[in-house]
């Protein structure tokens, strides 16, 4: 212990006072006294023992309460990850005093509050949250140290996180719909992180002042600083955003019943975003950001480019779906190798011929690098442009590929990479029959230039629409899910296999008048039977 410091008991809780500032340190008293340990002392093993565990805890809470990093670092397993974090916590947390009490262990683990003070531009805030820490022992020392984890100093810390006092933060914002009815985290969960996103990137344009607030700021590209305390509050401003309030509770209330899941519905008319929803509810935005294989539903794209190419005449040519096909050597099937006899293009993509995706391409594919797929979805879906929403997005992805691979992308696998943005764009892009990048906010705000694509021949997007339509309305895979949908409608299911994992991505795209909707449940097995019900409660709700 410092110099100077001294210790009370207050309320069973030791108290370290050092220098006349408190910091709770639930600690251990020294007598100053050395012991004198044998050279070769034995390396113990076997969990740590209940006095292991409180005193180890005590050391290392009074430690980091007091502000001494390195020691308190050493009393973990990982000092090197620990030292930084721990300093941080006072140098760019700002906190200035910490009390410290620690609950009743729960085995090797011990809970604890935290009662801290954080020092602002405008004075002191107080700020309070609890968390917990395990004990350990050393692997090597066979010593008790903590079991190092961000989350030790606050739970929603990670290691791709860290806790900042921002004298500068984005100004408070309120943001409303395209009908100017309000958009809160509260109401719209899904919404958190596009919320802070939109509020860091566009506070200022929304007429707010800066705010001063301790973030936890994420090192993941996209990610917006998450507010844990309000320092300085500013002056809150207003921004209209693309988002429908009914269409994104419906997004929110479907994608609910899945553990994992993520939807987003587009304006086939012009490109706005009109919903967003991501369970788990507040994370990360895999609905914008995520990059997984498609599956069937990239058919979409794969359809156009045989239409264009003049592989296909059109939707009632005669095509071929037997129940299996080669490919560089390698097997490609239909889903329990059903074959279509005499079939037509519009029969083998409402049941999802992957044969017949694969046979009828193959002199496309012959050269040593394939780009067709990739050069009609940039061309005419605009994927893998840069798109500028408003906020972080991934855009999709459709590499050049060879062998095997060549004949997996035709029907959404190998290394093609998709969203739910990205789906539900190909799906408004097939609706409208042109691209319109999609947009969160008016691009005349910050007078960003929105990526563009060239129309689809006419010939092509009608080839598209009576494709997707028969599969929405005829005997298709998506007939089941879109039956309760009215209007113009059509639709594309897809599955889409993952390595170790038991049960297929469920993925549905579909549109109906002038919205479109996309969906990708994991582990959900068949596009109809897990997204495409998502992706009709979104469509019904226009």
């Amino acid at each position: 212990m410092r110099s100077g410091a001294k210790v009370a008991i207050i309320g069973g809780v030791f108290l370290v006072v050092a220098g006349g500032v408190g910091y709770g340190g639930y600690t251990v008293l020294s007598e100053g006294k050395t012991e004198d340990r044998p050279k070769a002392e034995k390396i113990r093993t076997g969990p740590p023992t209940a006095e292991e565990i409180s005193r180890t805890s005590a050391n290392f809470l009074a430690a980091w309460a007091e502000g001494r990093a390195p020691e308190a670092a050493q009393l973990t397993n990982k000092p090197v990850d620990a030292e930084p974090r721990l300093t941080d916590y006072r140098a760019k947390a700002k906190v200035s005093r910490s009390v410290i009490t620690p609950g009743t262990p729960v085995g090797a683990k011990v809970p604890f509050t935290v009662e801290a003070t954080v020092k602002h531009a405008e004075g002191e805030k107080p700020w309070s949250y609890s968390s917990e820490l395990t004990v350990v022992r050393g692997t090597t020392t066979g010593r008790p140290v903590v079991d190092w984890k961000p989350s030790v100093l606050h739970p929603k810390l990670t290691a791709t996180t860290t806790l900042l006092a921002d004298e500068t933060a984005a100004p408070p914002m309120k943001a409303v719909d395209h009908r100017n009815r309000p958009l809160t985290k509260e109401k719209h969960p899904s919404l958190g992180p596009v919320l802070d996103a939109l509020r860091q990137r566009y506070g200022k344009e929304a007429g707010g002042t800066p705010a001063s607030e301790l973030v936890l700021s994420s090192t993941r590209e996209g990610v917006a600083d998450q507010t844990l305390l309000t320092l300085g509050k500013g002056t809150e401003g207003t921004l209209r955003t693309t988002l429908d309030a009914d269409v994104q509770a419906a997004a929110e209330r479907a994608v609910k019943r899945h553990k994992q899941a993520s939807a987003v519905a587009v304006r086939p008319s012009t490109g706005e975003i009109r919903a967003i929803a991501n369970s788990p509810a507040g994370g990360y935005n895999t609905a914008m950001l995520g990059a997984q294989a498609p599956g069937s539903t990239m058919k979409i794209v794969t359809a156009a480019m045989m239409l264009d190419k003049g592989v296909v005449k059109g939707p009632d040519a005669k095509v071929e779906c037997p129940a299996t096909v080669g490919w560089a050597g390698a097997n490609f099937q239909n889903l329990d190798k059903f074959d279509i006899p005499k079939a037509t293009f519009r029969q083998a993509f409402l049941k999802s011929c992957n044969t017949t995706f694969i046979k009828a391409v193959t002199p496309l594919g012959s050269g040593e690098r394939d780009t067709a797929l990739g050069e009609t979805a940039r061309k005419y879906f605009g994927i893998g442009l840069e798109w500028k929403t408003g906020v972080a997005s991934f855009d999709g992805s459709v590499p050049a590929s060879t062998g095997t691979e060549t004949a997996a992308s035709y029907i959404g696998q190998g290394k093609i990479t998709m969203n739910a943005l990205t789906m539900a764009s190909v799906s408004a892009t097939a609706k409208s029959g042109s691209f319109k990048q999609p947009v969160l906010v008016p691009a005349s705000l910050d007078d960003r230039e929105l990526a563009r694509a060239e129309p689809l021949p006419g010939r092509v997007a009608a080839g598209l629409r009576d494709l997707m339509g028969a599969t929405a309305e005829g005997a298709g895979t998506g007939r089941k899910a879109m039956a309760t949908v009215r209007g113009d409608k059509g639709a594309k299911t897809g599955s889409a296999e993952v390595d170790g994992q038991g049960k297929s991505n469920s993925w549905f795209t579909g549109y109906a008048d002038d919205l479109a909707a996309a969906a990708v449940v994991q582990s959900g097995g068949s596009g109809g039977d897990a997204a495409g019900p998502v992706v009709a409660q979104v469509l019904n709700a226009r």
